[in-house]
């Protein structure tokens, strides 16, 4: 059996700030997981714009292989049918639950025909710091989602929202695990996305960003896209 990845974070706690490797076993992708259900059918819609058709439940979760884990500053990707959505993640270890952000990014092309592929297709870039849960727990709602497009110069505000359309993390937990009501340790989960300003679309370039308005502070997720030529 082949050993989990090793990923380097910077844990980032109220009083103590410690770097350190940590090994992931598990990579699940929610969708689906908006509180509002208006705001769900909306991205639904956004999606069945470009061909992709409905989920048969809400929410839903895909397994996907942790070897498309990155932290890296550049991806790459055949064409330009991909493109990158902001999600923060839980990361569950023994000393407890983290939080993170992060880009679904998925292949749109092969998402219109088979989501779960889909979600195979592309690597998901995760931020190199980690925010203990506990710490922001009294005010989850109160967190800040956004993304941004770069193509060249020119920078598009994508996405902006509160994690207060996603479910809550314990409510999340819950649902994908009714027995234990935990994420077994080793487990990062990517929660969920916001409605996009325009149409869904690719870029040369992704920024995303979790800000914490009370305590001031932020963690970033930014990522070249290299697009690969189909065939040479």
């Amino acid at each position: 059996m082949n050993p989990s990845p090793s990923f380097e974070f910077r844990f980032t706690g109220i009083d103590a700030t410690e770097d350190k490797s940590v090994e992931i076993d598990r990579l699940v992708i929610a969708g689906w997981t908006g509180r509002d259900k208006h705001a769900v059918e909306k991205h639904i819609a956004e999606l069945e714009a470009i061909g992709i058709a409905r989920p048969n439940k809400i929410p839903c979760f895909y397994r996907v292989s942790v070897g498309q884990l990155t932290t890296a500053g550049a991806i790459q990707v055949l064409g330009t049918a991909s493109s990158g959505e902001v999600e923060f993640f839980l990361l569950a270890l023994k000393d407890g639950l983290w939080v993170g952000v992060g880009s679904d990014h998925t292949d749109r092309k092969v998402e219109a025909y088979d989501i779960a592929v889909s979600k195979q297709m592309c690597a998901k870039p995760i931020g190199a710091e980690l925010w203990r849960f506990e710490d922001v727990a009294d005010h989850w709602d109160e967190l800040i989602l956004r993304s941004s497009l770069r193509d060249g110069e020119d920078r598009q505000s994508y996405q902006e929202g509160t994690v207060a359309n996603m479910l809550p993390p314990d409510a999340l937990i819950q649902i994908y695990s009714p027995q234990t009501k935990v994420l077994e340790p080793g487990t990062l989960m990517f929660c969920g996305t916001l409605a996009v300003k325009g149409a869904v679309r690719p870029a040369q370039a992704f920024e995303a960003e979790l800000f914490d308005p009370v305590r001031g502070r932020r963690i970033t997720c930014n990522y070249r896209v290299d697009a690969l030529p189909a065939e040479v």
